[in-house]
């Protein structure tokens, strides 16, 4: 099988989906094109002779590969999502290939003056002679997550082509709305059927992630109060301004683009607001549960300090947990991560192992009884019209899980 063709073929096809989730949405999935990209995936798992292939009323597909294996083997997963984040436009995506990279800049638009610099996203120098694919300005490309599901299917294919490489039973799963937290809302771990698994969904050649960000949602509600602005000394409790004291109070060091690794943050996401009323809407993140919690007691004392200053006003903050580092459940499975080490490095690559300044659906899933870590796809970028993939780094992703399959087989005895 000519790996790089074959993914590319997928990965062209999926990307012209447009499968943007929606988080104003009540479906799920929350937007139709994810059904379309479902119903496309479905038939191409059938086609290619996975079994046992379902889609649910709620976009889910999930599919098996039978294992060939002598003797018991642990079943395992991989998963990938079918959304592509509601924040850049993912219409008339037009994916384009800069073969041979050569290390300097990467146009992607000359029209919209969108250039992919190595300057600003050094990752790209690691991926010098690959062939890189970009959007052609104006969209994102949908690297995350279309190239986890070329990936993840064109190594089905190879495997069931191949059927002198022993594994045990692979368990393949689609997910819709991770981009906007609901990946596994209506997934059925049981169903399912595997014991471990891994998302495919992460980024440049080698990484792997099996720490996550703690996640809760704030939202903070303000009652003010109106008067004729001729009339208002002393009467007026503006709303607006109790709104932008609140945002412009909290530290310019814990914000996201200020901090990096494993630094938590508070992101004001969206803020509503007149006289009257006001809302402000966001995310607290940080990989320290502890920390995590100091965030939220500082913000609430920022809020504390802002009903002194507006006697009168009503100022209400709630924190919703969203998910929790999956850290604390793999490092009790070890084996999820010891036969992935080992499947990277049968491939050449070293593995790096980092956190994830976000989350994945494996977070939730890992408390939900299923150890999930994040495999790499070979992209970067994500969410914006700078978004790049490496084909050569999708590749070798994909023959990761095809040696993964076998790591599993050859140690199942060790367990």
């Amino acid at each position: 099988m000519d790996f790089k063709k074959e993914l590319y073929s997928r990965f062209e096809r999926y990307v012209k989906i447009n499968t943007q989730s929606k988080e104003e949405s009540k479906t799920c999935p929350s937007t139709p094109g994810q059904l379309k990209l479902a119903k496309l995936a479905a038939g191409e798992m059938k086609k290619i002779g996975l079994k046992n292939v379902v889609m649910d009323r709620f976009g889910y597909v999930m599919a098996s590969l039978p294992s060939n294996a002598a003797h018991k083997v642990p079943v395992i997963g991989f998963l990938a999502h079918l959304d592509t984040s509601p924040e850049v436009s993912g219409e008339n995506v037009r994916p384009q290939v800069h073969k041979n990279y050569n290390g300097k800049d990467i146009v992607i638009s000359r029209k919209d003056k969108i250039v992919l610099s190595p300057k600003t996203c050094p990752q790209l120098l690691e991926c010098a002679g690959h062939d890189i694919i970009t959007a052609s300005g104006g969209t994102l490309l949908g690297a995350d997550n279309k190239a986890g599901i070329a990936i993840v299917l064109t190594a089905m294919e190879w495997l069931i082509k191949n059927p002198g490489v022993k594994r045990g039973a692979v368990k393949i799963a689609l997910t819709p709305d991770e981009e906007i937290g609901r990946g596994v809302d209506n997934f059925n771990v049981k169903k399912f059927g595997a014991e471990y698994a891994y998302t495919v969904d992460g980024d440049v050649a080698g990484v792997v992630e099996k720490e996550t960000f703690n996640a809760d949602s704030v939202a903070i509600k303000i009652k003010g109060r109106n008067y004729h602005p001729g009339l208002a000394k002393n009467l007026m409790l503006n709303a607006v301004r109790i709104a932008a004291d609140i945002m412009s109070s909290w530290p310019e060091n814990m914000l996201p683009e200020t901090t990096e690794r494993r630094e938590g943050y508070v992101l004001f996401l969206t803020c509503s607001a007149a006289v009257e009323e006001a809302a402000l809407k966001g995310i607290v993140r940080e990989h320290d549960l502890g920390k995590l919690k100091k965030l939220e007691r500082h913000l609430e004392a920022i809020v504390a300090a802002k009903k002194l200053k507006y006697p009168g006003a009503e100022i209400h903050v709630e924190f919703k947990k969203q998910y929790r580092n999956m850290k604390e459940v793999i490092d009790k499975r070890p084996e999820v991560m010891e036969h992935l080490l080992s499947a990277i490095k049968s491939q050449g690559l070293e593995p790096k192992i980092k956190p994830v300044r976000g989350g994945t659906d494996g977070a939730r899933l890992s408390f939900m009884g299923l150890p999930t870590p994040n495999i790499f796809t070979g992209g970067y970028n994500f969410h914006g019209k700078y978004e790049w993939v490496s084909l050569d780094g999708m590749e070798k992703s994909c023959r990761t899980l095809v040696a993964l399959a076998q790591e599993w087989e050859k140690n199942s005895g060790k367990l």
